[in-house]
């Protein structure tokens, strides 16, 4: 788990701090390789935490109250240090916190699904939340495309709410199918051999089988071509296509034509690119489940970072708007890798948790011993 958030930490990194194209104009090989990948990965894998907060089975209904309250002070600790981070540029890096701390709120009836139902409500939310939300998008007002703040949402609580659900980067409705699958797959024995090839198997085989139908249906069936006819016929740039289709939007797609859900590009948020990321997360993890326990001295950095996302997140989102980035794009981004995972292999031995990790933990501690009296620790479940 941990190295795979790690790994997840540094694409997302690479994709703020690196080039997307280089002098020809082309994508580069670790944009095309991280660019939406790195993201939803970190969705999925919210949901394979809140499943192990959780006891890794279904929350019966009596342990509601207090699981609610700890996924509800999680959420508003990442909450607080996502607005904290509002003032950053969004060109530079769109800050996903507040966007995660709706997904957590948005989580807290779902751990009282089993895991069957899960599953299904997971592939139906990667399904129609995107038909739907081309459907209603056409009559919301635009997103910013800034970071959001607490300014935004005392003065525009409507609009704000918009944007973290629907018409933003990370728009948490569609993106609640990563948490739904995460959830699922929390709950199964990870620790067992077959369950990691499973997982491989099945990530890979529903990652590339989106992306194979998103090229036929772009390709041989004529989509591209309708998106091109569509740009000229309503006097867009058919360069706006291109970079859409190559590069990926802002976590959305126009609604100028329903061939636009036939991509699966770096956040869009259509059916193919909720699948094919969910598929690719799942593989990733499916993988180093395999290889990890062989690897782990190698790994143990990279694991060292996964356990505190949250804490050098927030500290790369920092650097990369402070005059401390002077560097250029490569040696920028190998000195925060570099830094990162010093800083987390000395901070693991000599101190433990991160600490955002450990406010965020405590205040869900906290908030769960306020509801039930009793201290932290897995809630009382029912396999299903």
């Amino acid at each position: 788990m941990d190295v795979t958030r790690g790994l997840a930490l540094l694409g997302m990194m690479a994709v703020h701090s690196l080039w997307a194209y280089d002098e020809n104009g082309d994508v580069t090989w670790h944009y095309a390789l991280a660019a939406g990948r790195s993201a939803a990965t970190f969705a999925l894998l919210a949901g394979i935490g809140i499943a192990f907060m959780t006891g890794r089975r279904q929350v019966e209904a009596g342990e509601w109250k207090p699981t609610a309250a700890s996924l509800a002070a999680r959420a508003g600790v990442i909450a607080a240090v996502g607005l904290f981070l509002g003032w950053t540029d969004a060109s530079l890096a769109t800050v996903i916190l507040v966007y995660y701390a709706v997904l957590f709120l948005l989580a807290i009836p779902m751990v009282l699904l089993s895991t069957r139902v899960l599953l299904a409500v997971g592939t139906a939310i990667a399904v129609v939340v995107p038909v739907l939300s081309h459907l209603v998008r056409p009559a919301l007002p635009a997103a910013s495309g800034d970071n959001v703040t607490l300014g935004q949402l005392v003065t525009d609580p409507l609009g704000s709410l918009l944007e973290l659900t629907v018409t933003g980067l990370y728009p948490a409705l569609p993106w609640m199918a990563y948490l739904c699958i995460g959830i699922a797959i929390g709950r199964l024995r990870l620790s067992e051999r077959r369950v990691a090839v499973r997982l491989l198997a099945t990530g890979a085989a529903v990652a590339v089988g989106a992306w194979a139908v998103s090229t036929v249906l772009l390709g041989p069936l004529g989509g591209e071509s309708r998106l091109y006819a569509t740009a000229a016929a309503s006097g867009s740039s058919e360069t706006a296509v291109s970079n859409l289709l190559v590069f990926g939007g802002d976590g959305i797609t126009p609604t100028d034509t329903w061939w636009w859900l036939a991509t699966a590009a770096p956040h869009t948020s259509t059916p193919l690119d909720l699948l094919h990321t969910i598929g690719a997360g799942t593989a990733l993890l499916g993988a180093l489940l395999l290889v990890a326990p062989r690897a782990g001295r190698w790994l143990s950095p990279i694991a060292a970072a996964g356990g505190m996302t949250l804490t050098l997140y927030t500290a790369h989102v920092l650097f990369i708007n402070s005059p401390l980035d002077v560097f250029a794009a490569t040696p920028g981004y190998l000195l925060q890798v570099v830094a990162a995972l010093a800083f987390a292999v000395a901070w693991r031995r000599t101190v433990g948790r991160g600490p955002l990790e450990r406010l965020a933990a405590d205040a869900a501690r906290r908030a769960r011993r306020a509801v039930d009296g009793r201290d932290g620790g897995p809630v009382a479940a029912t396999r299903r």
